[in-house]
């Protein structure tokens, strides 16, 4: 996986955020969940990783298909830094 430190960067942003799923990484970036696993725990220290797996693990806002109907975005307005 040849990625730019910039989308590394934006790949863990996402990962960590609550209401961005797993398919909305991998239509970006072309990675699923399995490879964000993996990408996650090459690039996070261990505790760090272990605290992610804990927060994503059973987190229904990871995957649209588990997703409420409610959610109807992905982001908050006003998460993304205007460059």
């Amino acid at each position: 996986m040849s990625l730019l430190m910039d989308e590394e960067s934006r790949i863990i942003e996402m990962a960590w955020e609550d209401r961005t799923p797993f398919e909305a990484i991998e239509k970006q970036f072309g990675i699923n969940e399995t490879e964000v696993i993996k990408f996650m725990r090459s690039r996070l220290k261990p505790r760090s990783f272990r605290r992610w797996r804990e927060r994503v693990s059973g987190r229904s806002t990871k995957h649209l298909k588990l997703r409420s109907p409610d959610v109807i975005r992905s982001h908050c307005p006003t998460q993304y830094k205007h460059r």
